[in-house]
């Protein structure tokens, strides 16, 4: 792991908002690569990107959007987003993200509650765009009603963007952000510059970024983590951001960019390590074993000191022996060797993966944070990670549990309210200005706080027993890396069951040294061998959870759940009602036999 220097003094850190965030790093840094494409197909540094944010602003105002007015943007990780996104908010207007994957209906509401009527788009996206009086095309003009984006940048060479973005202050919206509507149609989470310059000060504090840090812009930017990790952080801290336009590939990125920090969701750290240990099975015994017993070793490390129990001189000696025979090439394969920190967070992550990570040098930390939060909330510090928890109240972050358990927050960070929603708005803030997340929590001795599910998705069992689906579904994915997806079923029923779907890499590579090379999903999902080794998996997963947790009966799905399908929503959560509804007879199945 890299050493973090100390933190560089940032006057950004002063200001009063983002926009003014920005100026101040774009002229303190004029010459430092802000934004940029693999390779460096595209690379503008700050004081670059100062010029064309407000020749992109002047053309915009010029079509008429001003101070408080929405702008939707409809843009992949490309350096664009970047641009667009600070030429609105220099105006003083509110620039907000639409997911990709949104159907035509969704991206209707999405724009409809917050009441644009500009967008900027790629042009793949024009199609799925209900009527608007302005759609500027990143490709050029698409018909009626469209301009071309080089139409609009630098189309209005005088006007005066300074006494714009000086008039943006603390209390004006930043941007909204839609929650991806596990529950119903999506909340529009209304985040104020305040909110965000403290949020990057809170971060900054637990993980004191170097000087010169980088990142991977590679998320949804209509998630908070993308746009506060990869957006926000960046203007305040003179960060370089590389563009990964296919999240699919950011894997392949790390070594190329060998970030400073880097965030990812469960799924992506799940693969990874899966990705190893399908690489190290394939060795020659004589390079495999002693690796294994080398890990091995590394994981009975982590585990005494996760637990404050001393370790034996002769196994530390053993695993620093393989930290500089093995585990440092890792980490340099990885591109993972010069980060400062690197976390996980948006749902619960096995315990499995993350130990497996501290074994070979990488202390991957789970952090916890909300939407209506711009994410922040709670971290463990690097250095200071104890796995299973999510660290304890980050700076300037006060939490305590109610009555029932739920994580109570109260913050500068949290948001002044849900869009048009004054009632669920007063549902979620309190008069003492508390925050009701809806997650239930839990403190350890040392104050580190542990996240047991969704209020409202605990399984409560016809016996009256309540239970957490994530536990169970993580502790299900951690027991095999076949499994790629879990959803445990139970609420109201004698006991639980489990809906798994296989994981869409290791399974077939699996098969294939079974002698079935070549067999899809659906046909490993029928598969003997492959129930009988799922079934070998759960019943390890039910060894570690409580008798009434325990998964009974599984069903192996068809096929694979992708972002933003029926399935996932774009952060990869689970959307429980429509999987309860499309699997509805396979999960009575499971009821009736």
């Amino acid at each position: 792991m890299a050493t973090t220097a100390a933190p560089v003094s940032r006057r950004a850190l002063q200001a009063r908002s983002i926009a003014e965030a920005f100026r101040i790093t774009a002229e303190d840094f004029p010459d430092r690569v802000a934004v940029r494409t693999k390779d460096d197909g595209v690379s503008i540094t700050w004081g670059e990107l100062r010029e064309r944010v407000d020749a992109l602003a002047g053309g915009l105002a010029k079509l008429g959007v001003k101070r408080g007015d929405t702008v939707a943007l409809m843009l992949s990780n490309r350096p664009e987003f970047h641009l667009a996104d600070l030429a609105v908010m220099s105006l003083g207007a509110v620039p907000y993200s639409v997911y990709l994957t949104s159907a035509p209906e969704q991206v209707a509401y999405v724009i409809g509650d917050a009441g644009s009527s500009v967008a900027i788009v790629e042009e793949a996206f024009v199609g799925v765009l209900p009527e608007l009086e302005t759609v500027i095309v990143l490709e050029g003009a698409r018909g009626e009603g469209t301009l071309a984006w080089e139409d609009v940048e630098g189309s209005n060479p005088d006007f005066d963007v300074e006494s714009a973005w000086r008039a943006v202050g603390p209390e004006d919206l930043l941007t909204l952000i839609y929650t991806s509507g596990t529950t119903g149609p999506p909340k529009g989470v209304q985040l104020v510059h305040r909110n965000l310059m403290a949020a990057t000060e809170s971060i900054e504090a637990m993980i004191q970024f170097p000087d010169g840090a980088k990142v991977i812009s590679w998320l949804p930017s209509a998630h908070i983590a993308e746009r506060a990790a990869h957006h926000y952080l960046p203007i305040v801290y003179a960060m370089t951001i590389t563009c990964c336009d296919n999240p699919r590939e950011v894997v392949s990125y790390l070594p190329l960019v060998k970030p400073t920090w880097f965030f990812a969701v469960p799924r992506i750290w799940e693969k990874l390590k899966s990705g190893l240990e399908t690489m190290l099975a394939a060795q020659p015994d004589e390079q495999r074993e002693p690796a294994e017993a080398a890990l091995d070793a590394a994981i009975k490390k982590v585990e005494l000191e996760q637990a404050g129990e001393p370790v034996p001189e002769e196994l530390a000696a053993a695993v620093a022996k393989a930290d500089a025979e093995m585990f440092s090439g890792l980490r340099v394969m990885l591109g993972l060797d010069e980060i400062a920190a690197v976390n996980v967070g948006a749902a619960p992550t096995p315990r499995e993966v993350l130990v497996f990570f501290h074994a070979i040098g990488i202390e991957l930390a789970e952090l916890w944070g909300m939407s209506e939060t711009c994410g922040s909330g709670c971290c463990n510090p690097p250095g200071k990670v104890r796995i299973g928890t999510v660290g304890p109240p980050a700076p300037g972050v006060e939490i305590k549990l109610g009555e029932d358990g739920e994580v109570l927050m109260r913050s500068a960070v949290v948001m002044t309210g849900y869009r048009n929603l004054p009632e669920r708005t007063a549902e979620a803030l309190d008069a003492d200005g508390w925050l009701h997340t809806g997650d239930i929590g839990e403190f350890d001795a040392q104050g580190y706080l542990r996240i047991v599910d969704r209020k409202k998705e605990l399984i409560i069992s016809a016996a009256g027993k309540n239970m957490s689906p994530a536990n169970i579904e993580s502790t299900l994915k951690g027991a095999s890396p076949l499994i790629g997806q879990a959803c445990a079923i139970g609420d109201g029923r004698p006991y639980n069951t489990a809906l798994i779907v296989l994981d869409a890499e290791f399974a077939p590579a699996w098969a294939a040294r079974q002698g079935r090379e070549g067999a899809s999903l659906e046909d490993l999902a029928t598969d003997e061998a492959m129930i009988a080794a799922v079934q070998e998996a759960v019943d390890a997963a039910n060894a570690k959870l409580a008798r009434v947790e325990g998964i009974k009966k599984f069903t192996i799905v068809p096929g694979d759940w992708a972002p933003g399908g029926d399935e996932l929503t774009p952060t990869m959560k689970l959307k429980r009602k429509p999987i309860a509804e499309k699997y509805a007879d396979a999960i009575g199945s499971m009821y009736r036999n």
